[in-house]
């Protein structure tokens, strides 16, 4: 029986998985640049031990409701097809070791834009996480602004 490891955090209510091999550091929010005509998406860049690095919003990448910054608010930074990436998230709420045998492709009833970026959902216990492949949430168009967003 095969175990995958998932950094687990929240936006709203809802749990999400992120392959624990992806994710080089977890941070605390902390005040982000905004850089003038990045997508709204891209919430601006920080200073993270001396590196310019680009913060992304899952929750408006979601089209989720706007939700003020606390004391729970995370930065997940990970390595996205070859360049570090800091992903804000509500909270970040464990890491967890899943059985492959309580992981389950995504239904047929997800359907749209949203479906391309949910790898498949794993059953703990009474909880269902979503389990999202990071290197598909940000595309080859949304790279280059972020790039150009960290030369700033």
């Amino acid at each position: 029986m095969s175990v995958i490891q998932q950094v687990v955090f929240r936006i709203d209510e809802e749990e999400y998985g992120i392959d624990i091999m992806k994710v080089f550091v977890i941070e605390k929010y902390q005040e982000v640049v905004k850089v003038p005509n990045t997508p709204e998406y891209i919430e601006g860049v920080i200073n993270l031990r001396g590196e310019v690095l680009p913060i992304y919003s899952l929750r408006k990448k979601f089209n989720l409701n706007k939700r003020g910054i606390d004391d729970n608010t995370k930065v997940i930074v990970t390595y996205t097809n070859g360049m570090k990436i800091g992903f804000v998230v509500d909270s970040v709420q464990e890491i967890l070791n899943i059985n492959e045998e309580n992981v389950e492709e995504t239904p047929k009833i997800v359907s749209g834009i949203n479906r391309q970026y949910i790898k498949s959902l794993a059953k703990v216990d009474k909880r269902m996480i979503i389990l999202i492949d990071i290197d598909k949430i940000v595309s080859e168009e949304e790279q280059a602004e972020l790039l150009q967003a960290a030369e700033v």
